[in-house]
């Protein structure tokens, strides 16, 4: 028989295309997909098995099928629907992986465990390298949001590795994730009609491409190719590096510079315009940046982006449509932000 696959996460675009993209591969006989909700997008010709990975029901998912490889993405910082909140997205990444890793530690089947992490473990801080290798240790670890929940995260798939040697597993540090159908508080933040930046202040930028995301996954959760190994941690991103500079100039959006003292009122006033999990480690990023190596990524797991981070950017940008506005609209939204400013200080 081929490989049974399980994917957590498949309500959100990323999980779908990765599901109908694994179950082309010829070494895969079945596809299993795992949400809460039900997606509104095809998933092709895998089984979808509504099921909260929060509860412990995905151990019997896991014995059903007979799962020998386990892919996790539902491990994100947005919530999904209209009716999400910060609260269940955090029980979802933390609650959600505990149960999950749990069952996989039961499981006799499971071979494999491929878990979609993020650069932001390294969090962002003043005196940061100018270049994060997967054994460098954060100066600040991140205090709240999605960065807290990845360090948490990383943290039981540690433990897990160390109690199932037997098992297979491979953390994906993904820089910040933009394309066409990215959904993530940086892209919230990128598609604002006009980009609050701090003062003096002009970081430097990774993304990956989301169809890199997809290929990357595919290298994870299948034996290792001869001369490489998918077995540990590592930084995927696309070459190079944007400032925040160039993004606005890019999207052709303007920016309102904010004083670093200030900088508090940033989150919240981002909240109210639309960016749901803008925490102050994002903040943090806007303004000091994070830059990580990819040595590991080539020379060990043996993968290539095909787009660099310019073009990641580029190809987001285009989806998101010309950025010059209407005066009044761009007017209203300066006034807004002004405000809120205004309120804040006082």
């Amino acid at each position: 028989m081929g490989k049974v696959v399980l994917v957590t996460g498949v309500a959100r675009q990323l999980g779908g295309r990765f599901v109908r993209r694994i179950q082309r591969d010829p070494d895969v006989d079945r596809v299993v997909g795992v949400d809460a909700i039900p997606p509104e997008h095809h998933l092709g010709g895998a089984d979808f098995v509504q099921a909260d990975i929060r509860q412990p029901a995905v151990a019997r998912v896991l014995a059903e099928h007979g799962v020998d490889t386990v892919v996790h993405l539902d491990v994100t910082g947005t919530p999904l629907g209209t009716g999400g909140s910060r609260t269940s997205v955090k029980e979802t990444n933390v609650i959600g992986t505990m149960q999950l890793l749990g069952a996989c530690q039961k499981s006799p089947t499971v071979q494999r465990l491929v878990v979609k992490s993020s650069t932001s473990v390294y969090g962002s801080a003043p005196r940061d390298p100018a270049v994060f290798t997967e054994t460098t240790p954060p100066k600040s670890l991140p205090s709240g949001g999605f960065a807290k929940d990845a360090v948490e995260v990383e943290g039981y798939v540690r433990g897990f590795a160390r109690r199932r040697p037997d098992v297979a597993v491979c953390v994906l540090r993904f820089a910040n994730i933009l394309g066409p159908c990215a959904d993530s508080p940086l892209a919230d933040y990128f598609s604002l009609p006009v980009l609050p930046t701090v003062f003096g202040y002009d970081p430097r930028l990774q993304f990956l491409h989301e169809d890199d995301v997809i290929d990357v996954l595919r290298i994870a959760s299948h034996d290792p190719r001869r001369g490489t190994m998918n077995s540990g941690t590592f930084n995927v991103a696309g070459d190079g590096v944007v400032t925040l500079s160039q993004c606005s100039r890019r999207l052709g959006r303007p920016t309102v510079p904010v004083l670093l003292p200030a900088v508090t009122w940033v989150g919240s006033a981002l909240r109210t315009v639309g960016v749901t999990d803008f925490s102050p480690e994002q903040i943090r990023l806007l303004t000091h940046g994070r830059v990580v190596r990819t040595t590991q990524m080539r020379e060990t797991l043996g993968f290539e982006p095909k787009y660099t981070t310019a073009e990641a950017f580029a190809d987001f940008a285009r989806s998101r449509g010309a950025g010059l506005l209407p005066p009044e609209r761009l007017a209203r939204t300066v006034d807004r932000l002004s405000t809120l400013v205004s309120k804040e200080r006082t």
